[in-house]
């Protein structure tokens, strides 16, 4: 049977890039079943990888058959992956995420770093299996770790995440500086979003203590054009957090360049977002200096306070 390589719902670049490289790594190990797909519409910013390399975007699927065997990237939380991934086969996960609501029965192969990046593991992987990498190659991972580092200001990178971008640019012949930049712009390119559309960009769900969270974090240049449309925003996220029984809602506007944020918080726990990060709402808003990760800054301080 086939086997399914997909990253989390909403897929980011990693997402992506990590279902790519892990497929082209299975092959060059021998294993010939694999294939990548993806969960979701690809974004602004993974389009123009794609397009800087001419190659097509996975194939969307939108449910797993019961019993299908799959290899998940980038996450490993249920109520992030496929629809029906309860009733699948787990083969292996390669992520660089916490451990949180998964469980199979029996053992898989399951390899976790604390790294800035999934594709930062997967060029560890190439190196330790004594693969070469070429061009394609080495511009898929180098462009996943530019996006989950935001070109390595990101408090997420680590010094392996720096290792990998200096041995990828020689490999991809590519000012890092000049392609990041531009690859990162391409997806703070906000305008065609409807507001419901702008808070399922990159949208993940955290349970904790009884408790259900939801940050959505969107890029840009400019974090006052997209405050502009603070009240329709306001409304797609009441309606989400009415339909989905979520707590509390903050959507993290990041601007890329500054690698500071400001957030848009609703729900009935906001208390919990304020006592955080130490700030109160204003407008339904608190601005969050020096704050770009979600995964290190943002949901680890929910978690401490909730």
């Amino acid at each position: 049977m086939e086997v399914l390589i997909f990253g989390h719902k909403n897929p980011d670049t990693d997402s992506i890039c990590s279902s790519l490289v892990h497929e082209i790594l299975d092959k060059k190990n021998g294993w010939n079943n694999t294939k990548a797909v993806r969960l979701g519409n690809v974004n602004k910013e993974t389009k123009y990888v794609l397009n800087y390399l001419g190659i097509e975007a996975p194939e969307l699927i939108e449910k797993l058959e019961e019993g299908q065997d799959v290899i998940l990237v980038d996450h490993n939380a249920f109520n992030q992956s496929a629809d029906g991934i309860e009733k699948a086969k787990i083969w292996a996960v390669t992520d660089h995420h916490m451990i949180k609501n998964f469980e199979t029965s029996e053992p898989i192969d399951y390899l976790a770093k604390p790294y800035g990046c999934t594709c930062t593991i997967l060029f560890e992987e190439f190196k330790r299996l004594g693969h070469k990498i070429d061009k394609k190659e080495a511009v898929l991972m180098l462009s996943a770790i530019i996006s989950d580092t935001l070109l390595l200001k990101s408090p997420t990178t680590t010094d392996h995440d720096r290792k990998a971008i200096e041995e990828l640019q020689k490999i991809a012949e590519i000012d890092i500086e000049k392609y990041g930049l531009e690859m990162l712009k391409a997806g703070t390119d906000l305008s065609e979003f409807t507001a419901e559309e702008l808070i399922n960009i990159d949208s993940k769900k955290l349970e904790t203590n009884g408790l259900n969270f939801q940050v959505a974090q969107v890029n840009t240049v400019a974090i006052e054009d997209v405050l502009k449309n603070q009240k329709e925003i306001e409304e797609a996220i009441q309606k989400f957090i009415d339909a989905n029984n979520i707590d509390l809602f903050m959507l993290v506007i990041t601007d890329i360049i500054a690698t500071d944020s400001e957030a848009i918080v609703l729900g009935n726990r906001v208390d919990i977002a304020e006592k955080a990060f130490g700030k109160k709402l204003e407008n339904n808003r608190m601005i969050l200096k020096g704050v770009s990760s979600r995964k290190k800054q943002v949901f680890p301080a929910l978690i401490e306070n909730s």
